[in-house]
């Protein structure tokens, strides 16, 4: 990868800012916990995959600064940096699973010095990072036995190493045919409103010399009705025990329209997106945004002032319109309550 997502370097944490690509790639240093929960809040970093490494490295800054004379008040504070950063964004739940995977650590080693919990909690927060970078490639390898040679791939918003630490999902994927020698092409969609396919997606794939073509998101059906989509690949927030995933909105438009033209539907995610106390999507939380950003484009108003707006930032999509979930330990199909189980033990 010729960028870096996010990295823990100097004891700081350093994040490409994603809310000012393509124009320019800025990368910006975090020194303390709240500075990384706006960076969450504010787009600036974004993906599932990503906003739990950066949760972890939070936690790790957080627990840094924390002057405490005993356990008690160190745990007292830890809970509340904790719960700064799992008030950022309510859908992705790899956000939640990394804050509960440092407090986890945290307890399991109490008993020790309050320094050397401190430093066990920094060289878990790099752990999550790398291991995602495994997870990812190990996606991409599942992912990339569906796409068949000369296939052209429509993918929804950005699930590349910009949502990961680095490698990507369903980006990961689409990488790893690619790197196989398959003969591939994509279709972007804009995703709107953020644009986090013609600002990111394409800004990735270029960047990778794949070849890429920028469309809107309402011409999706219309190219898959002249035959010229092989398949769909699209990342995730969250995935219920029963298959309904929430992503991106827009997605589910999609995984309607891949339905009635035939074309399979995959999703990629790592485990940590699954969320197994939810029978079904109906109970995921669904962020919204401000109307803001339905409103104007980067400041420019392309509506009129004071209409009304809603800004739900993912929707679900129905296991039923989902052709296979892609997952680091392999691919669940058809019945996905015993399947993502099975993926989610292994």
């Amino acid at each position: 990868m010729s960028f870096r997502t996010i990295e823990w370097c100097n004891d700081a944490v350093i994040m490409i800012d994603q809310t000012r690509l393509p124009d320019e790639e800025i990368y910006n240093t975090y020194t303390d916990f709240q500075s990384v929960a706006e960076a969450i809040k504010g787009m600036v970093i974004r993906g599932a995959p990503a906003i739990g490494v950066a949760a972890a490295m939070g936690v790790a800054l957080g627990v840094r600064d924390i002057i405490a004379d005993t356990h008690e008040s160190f745990f007292r504070q830890l809970a509340n940096v904790c719960d700064v950063l799992a008030r950022t964004r309510p859908t992705a739940v790899n956000l939640f699973w990394a804050i509960e995977r440092m407090k986890l650590i945290a307890e399991a080693n109490r008993g020790k010095e309050l320094d050397k919990i401190r430093d066990i909690l920094k060289k878990e927060a790099i752990r999550v990072e790398r291991e995602d970078l495994t997870i990812c490639r190990n996606i991409g390898m599942w992912g990339a036995t569906l796409i068949p040679d000369g296939a052209t791939v429509l993918t929804h918003c950005n699930a590349g190493g910009l949502a990961t630490a680095g490698y990507g999902t369903a980006l990961g994927v689409i990488r790893a045919a690619h790197e196989a020698g398959k003969k591939i092409q994509v279709f972007a969609d804009e995703t709107r409103p953020w644009l986090q396919g013609a600002r990111l997606t394409a800004w990735e794939l270029m960047k990778e010399k794949i070849p890429t073509t920028l469309i809107t998101d309402n011409m999706a059906g219309f190219f898959m009705s002249r035959g010229e989509i092989t398949c769909c690949v699209v990342g995730a927030d969250r995935i219920a025990a029963n298959g309904d995933t929430a992503n991106k909105i827009g997605t589910y438009s999609v995984a309607v329209l891949a339905k009635e033209n035939n074309i399979p539907f995959y999703v990629a995610a790592p485990v940590s997106t699954l969320d197994l106390s939810l029978g079904d999507g109906g109970k995921i939380p669904i962020e919204e945004r401000p109307g803001t950003e339905v409103t104007h484009i980067k400041g420019i108003a392309i509506a009129p002032e004071g209409v009304k707006v809603r800004n739900p930032a993912f929707d679900i999509t129905p296991a039923r319109y989902i052709t296979a979930i892609i997952t680091e330990n392999g691919i669940a199909k058809e019945d996905y309550r015993a399947g993502l189980r099975k993926l989610a033990n292994q």
